[in-house]
């Protein structure tokens, strides 16, 4: 069997999680500024509490976008060091408008599948 023959058995993800979590941080870090609990907060609360991601998610794509120069950081209280806001930079910006445009087909696909699924089997447009 030829490979474009083959049957994918894995039902088909269109853009996975930890790329949907960049792309949402990115969003709303280009809104404002935020810290991180904040950003946990803001996803559960824009996805009507059906979903919130990990501080364990988070926090690492936190440090790997500061690290990138994506986003920077500032303490707080820096003596403290309890809670870190983070902004988007310019180079961070530049990389939401590509991401953004990158995942919108693979998000659009994703929508006509689970209102194809929907139709399908419970009958509802």
């Amino acid at each position: 069997m030829a490979k474009s023959q083959e049957r994918n058995r894995q039902f088909p993800s269109k853009i996975s999680t930890t790329s949907f979590v960049k792309l949402y941080i990115m969003h709303l870090l280009n809104e404002r500024p935020h810290y991180g609990n904040e950003i946990i907060d803001e996803i559960r609360v824009r996805l009507n509490g059906k979903w919130e991601p990990s501080p364990g998610m988070i926090y690492p794509l936190l440090r790997e976008f500061e690290s990138e120069g994506y986003i920077s950081g500032w303490w707080q209280e820096p003596d403290k060091r309890s809670i870190r806001h983070y902004k988007l930079t310019p180079e961070g910006y530049e990389h939401y408008k590509k991401i953004k445009l990158l995942y919108k087909s693979n998000i659009e696909d994703s929508l006509v599948m689970l209102r194809s699924i929907m139709a399908d089997i419970y009958k509802e447009k």
